[in-house]
């Protein structure tokens, strides 16, 4: 079997090392101004940290060459290159039996599409999963153990992802047919992640922890059952799973961005800084453009996109969340 990794970021490179070993031949492909000399020649890089590959993994910036032949192409680049890369994948052309796996996590700016929506527009008749779940990439790569979930339409073809991109001991993945829950779940708990990192600043507690979560769940199935989601799927993997892993561990990069926001420092600066993508940015745009259209309450979400987007004094905005107008607890489900 043969396995094409579209995007070496750190994730991208990280899946490339993790699933060498469940395939006879592994290409790994990037855009060639992204790739370094070091990855080339030597399958090897530093940044943004230590990776080294093994030698049977082919690096290239050729696409057509990277997916022929390829049975599962996961798609790590980042959302705002989703339907471009699409675009090319057709040029390049894949087939309509290679399943191609998004690995990204957002929606896309200006049609608010989740990346399953944006892949279909683009290869109608592709088969497509959806790989999401508590994943942060440094620690799948030092081989501590994690699940996930491989979401389709077509169970059978979750089914077969399942079966080639699990890894003994390090990588367990469960099937679900639930793309919309999996997908959103996945996405719109970056942007609470944000706000969990302002939280580890600032130093607020555990309890201000512990009531973050619990709200920007009830945010998170509001709008993800309003859209067709299964409820149960939020509670799993790609949902409650997730959001308690990058909310909790500094190592995810949703979560800097609210600390250095709890900073003072603007996100333009924290971006340079990171040198990486933070989807929970431009997420935080979308669910609120998104919640404003189906009318749904999505206070978290709106206090980080204010936090993030506006002037205003972060800590003002996130302490104003205490004094809203009071509520029931039975209005989770509810507007």
């Amino acid at each position: 079997m043969k396995l094409t990794v579209l995007g070496l970021g750190c994730w991208g490179l990280v899946l490339t090392k993790l699933l060498t070993d469940n395939f006879d031949e592994v290409v790994g492909w990037s855009r060639e101004q992204d790739l370094s000399e070091e990855l080339v020649k030597y399958k090897r890089t530093t940044k943004p940290f230590n990776v080294q590959l093994d030698e049977k993994v082919k690096i290239t910036s050729n696409l057509k060459e990277a997916i022929d032949g390829a049975d599962i192409i996961l798609l790590v680049v980042a959302t705002s290159a989703i339907r471009a890369v699409c675009k090319q994948l057709k040029e390049a052309g894949i087939k309509d039996e290679q399943i191609l796996v998004n690995a990204s996590k957002g929606l896309e700016q200006g049609s608010l599409k989740r990346m399953s929506e944006v892949i279909l527009d683009e290869l109608p008749t592709q088969k497509i999963a959806v790989l999401s779940g508590p994943t942060l990439a440094l620690e799948v790569l030092e081989g501590q153990p994690t699940a996930a979930s491989v979401a389709a339409n077509d169970l059978e073809v979750a089914k077969k992802v399942q079966m080639a991109l699990n890894v003994p001991n390090k990588f367990r993945l469960y099937t679900n047919d639930d793309m919309i829950g999996v997908e959103l779940g996945g996405s719109l708990k970056n942007v609470i992640a944000i706000a969990a990192g302002f939280i580890d600043e600032m130093k607020f507690g555990d309890n201000s922890k512990g009531a973050l979560l619990a709200r920007g769940m009830a945010e998170i199935v509001r709008v993800s059952v309003h859209l067709g989601a299964n409820p149960s799927t939020l509670w799993g993997l790609s949902g409650m799973g997730d959001l308690i892993a990058t909310c909790s561990s500094h190592l995810s990069r949703n979560n800097t961005v609210g600390r250095m926001l709890a900073k003072g420092k603007k996100i333009d600066d924290i971006l340079a800084e990171l040198g990486s993508v933070a989807e929970g940015v431009k997420t935080s745009k979308a669910i609120v453009e998104l919640a404003q259209k189906i009318n749904i309450d999505t206070p978290i979400s709106n206090a980080i996109y204010k936090a993030v987007y506006s002037k205003e004094n972060s800590k003002e905005i996130f302490l104003e969340l205490m004094n809203r107008a009071l509520k029931g607890e039975e209005t989770f489900l509810k507007k």
